[in-house]
């Protein structure tokens, strides 16, 4: 089995209540206590691998942007679907690897994959002309958001497939606040770095903490196996998942619950999307100046984890484990909902803002912890294929959706208001799923086997 049981043990808190270890010191101050002490090493490897994950990413995430604004707003749509075929071709790629190779190889050769293509990048945007930097920028834009949901994917689904629904309540939280911790640090980095160092500088820094976040899945994989030895329990983690290579597809079509999550994640994208092209009109209309433009997004990057980050340290654990799953997925959806109905009535760039923060800090503190919980009540297989198809090529057939749609509504001439008129009833829609998938997974949450037999 995967799942380390944490019953009939003691908790940090109770067990070491006059130790000052470093370990214990942040633990405290990350707001964690009941973690018991089979999952303390666990969960402190986990921590510094998605700290890295996103560490790197936020590091590429402003030059994304930058990249893609300099290709022009119009063109971002054709940036979309060029996405959406991306996916098409990797998921299949990655489901045989997951049907043919280990958990930690798999793992391993995902990440060095993307590694050695940021070498490539670097090397091309060294010595392309101005042109050629613009295709060159249009290609990095596509494998960036490629490699955002598809290494996150990966950490969540390894994650899931070592705590159980219980735990999640419990830790995912922390893990979560660990990943706001890495974007705060990538947004800073390149908000001060980018000025100096450039772009490729920045490219070179996030190609060696991918690197460093392999180092931390192996010594994670490494941890959990020793501690299925010890306590006995058997472990298939070393042998491949196999199945087929659309098994994952599949399996989202054939299950309620399954497609439930799908069309969770696709409402989530869509709006995101309609938010995004709107934000990215607004920088190209301000900035003409390249880095200016980096350290803008970069800059909204770091306060919008900021917020987050106290969000996760103070409400997320509280509110998972006592208002629960169902309640706590609502309110993404609930403030997407009040949000698009304000914008309605004053669809001012202030307003836009505020909306666009609350969305990213309620996604990132309550939503993103919650719908990786969902998770932990279906089989193995659907851990490692079926959520990484829900959560790259589901999520981006939204983006390519809403980024049509969007460019439809503007050449309509609909303003803002209009297209926050035509998003509030998406919103509902979305809060009423998201009621019933949360209750759905309180009565799986004892019976995974039985989700993909419905």
């Amino acid at each position: 089995m995967s799942h380390f049981p944490g019953e009939n043990m003691k908790t940090l808190s109770e067990k070491s209540k006059n130790s000052f270890s470093p370990i214990n010191l942040f633990l405290k101050v990350m707001n964690v206590s009941h973690v018991n002490k089979v999952e303390i090493k666990l969960l402190l490897w986990a921590w510094f691998y998605i700290f890295l994950l996103f560490l790197s990413y936020y590091i590429l995430r402003p030059i994304r942007d930058e990249l893609g604004v300099a290709g022009g707003v119009r063109n971002l749509p054709w940036l979309f679907t060029g996405t959406l075929l991306a996916m098409l071709l990797v998921n299949p790629i990655f489901s045989y690897l997951v049907k043919r190779c280990s958990r930690e190889h798999f793992i391993k050769m995902t990440y060095r994959f993307f590694s050695f293509n940021l070498l490539v990048f670097l090397v091309a945007l060294q010595f392309s002309s101005t042109v050629q930097n613009v295709w060159i920028g249009r290609v990095f834009f596509i494998w960036v958001s490629v490699f955002n949901l598809f290494v996150v994917s990966v950490f969540w689904s390894f994650i899931v497939d070592i705590f159980n629904s219980e735990q999640g309540k419990r830790l995912f939280g922390f893990l979560a606040a660990g990943a706001t911790m890495g974007g705060i640090a990538g947004s800073s980095l390149t908000s001060i770095l980018v000025a100096g160092i450039g772009q490729n500088g920045l490219l070179f820094i996030a190609m060696i903490l991918i690197e460093c976040s392999v180092f931390a899945s192996q010594r994670l994989a490494n941890a959990h196996h020793c501690e299925g030895k010890k306590a006995g329990t058997v472990s298939d983690d070393e042998k491949p998942i196999g199945g087929g290579i659309f098994t994952g597809m599949a399996h989202t079509f054939h299950s309620p619950y399954l497609f439930s999550i799908a069309l969770f994640i696709f409402f989530y994208s869509t709006t995101s999307t309609i938010l995004y092209f709107h934000q990215a009109s607004i920088a190209e209309s301000v900035f003409n100046d390249r880095n200016s433009r980096t350290a803008f997004f970069a800059n909204i990057d770091f306060w919008v984890n900021v917020f987050t980050l106290l969000f996760q340290l103070l409400l997320t654990g509280r509110v998972l484990g006592w208002l629960g799953i169902a309640f706590t997925l609502c309110a993404l959806p609930l403030i997407t909902t009040l949000g698009f109905a304000v914008l309605y009535g004053y669809p001012t760039i202030a307003i836009f803002v505020a909306v666009q923060v609350a969305r990213r800090v309620s996604n990132f503190s309550l939503a993103r912890p919650a719908r990786e919980i969902l998770f932990t009540s279906v089989t193995r297989e659907d851990r490692y294929k079926t959520k990484n198809f829900i959560d790259t090529f589901v999520y981006r057939a939204g983006d390519q959706l809403a980024s049509w749609t969007y460019a439809g509504l503007v050449a309509a001439g609909l303003s803002l208001s209009g297209m926050a008129m035509v998003a509030i009833p998406v919103s509902c829609l979305w809060l009423i799923l998201s009621i019933w998938l949360g209750l759905k997974h309180e009565k799986l949450v004892d019976i995974p086997i039985k989700v993909n037999n419905e």
